[in-house]
């Protein structure tokens, strides 16, 4: 079975139209005549409107503001990339042999920008109901427990927490990477704890990058202190 099959199964939805599922898993470094932006567009605007009813209906208690909240937690980079993983999604992915050298297929930014383009290619071919029932069971699926509590928690306050206890120091980020336009940078965070680094991530910006990388150590600490 192929990627494309493979992921197909996965999302429990099968296109008509392959050669759009091929253009939301295409990205731009692969150069072809096509790749995954412009669907990467309508499936950040889908994606904002599925989460967005989906809170609404789940939680009528809550204002605007903490719906608002929420729904930034789950709808961003980070959020996205997780669900992206779920489903294997950096398998499938077509991009060149430089940026598969460079780890693209674990890359946050183009992890969760193939995630949106393939949300906006089954609601250009299905609908929102389809896309609906995928998103929902997916948000479901990799988040055990969605509210207030469970999405604001902070990794660099946990982290730094945990080091100050047990070893008597903070954390320290360091910038290790930066590439893209101004309009789409990324940069590379390294976490190093007592000279020793344990963790890298990307993200749009660096208050991203730097909450993606401390959630390694995090769990990597606790194992080493129990």
């Amino acid at each position: 079975m192929d990627q494309m099959s493979t992921l197909e199964k996965t999302l429990g939805y099968t296109f008509e139209n392959k050669q759009l599922l091929r253009e939301a898993l295409t990205h731009k470094s692969y150069k072809q005549p096509y790749n995954n932006e412009r669907l990467e567009f309508l499936g950040d605007a889908v994606l904002d409107l599925i989460v967005g009813q989906y809170l609404f209906e789940r939680f009528p208690k809550h204002d605007e503001g903490k719906l608002s909240k929420m729904r930034a937690s789950l709808v961003n980079e980070e959020g996205f990339t997780r669900l992206a993983k779920h489903i294997r999604l950096g398998e499938a992915i077509y991009l060149s042999n430089a940026e598969e050298n460079n780890g693209g297929r674990q890359k946050p930014s183009l992890l969760s920008n193939a995630f949106e383009a393939i949300i906006g290619a089954i609601y250009l071919e299905a609908g929102l109901e389809p896309v609906q029932k995928i998103t929902i069971g997916l948000l479901e699926a990799v988040y055990k427990e969605i509210s207030l509590d469970t999405l604001f928690k902070d990794h660099k306050t946990a982290l730094q927490e945990l080091t100050q206890a047990h070893f008597g120091i903070t954390p320290e980020y360091r910038l290790v990477g930066s590439s893209g336009p101004d309009h789409k940078k990324e940069v590379t965070i390294a976490i190093v704890i007592d000279g020793k680094e344990y963790a890298k991530a990307s993200g749009k910006s660096k208050k991203i990058a730097q909450q993606e990388a401390a959630q390694e150590p995090i769990e990597r600490l606790k194992k080493e202190l129990a």
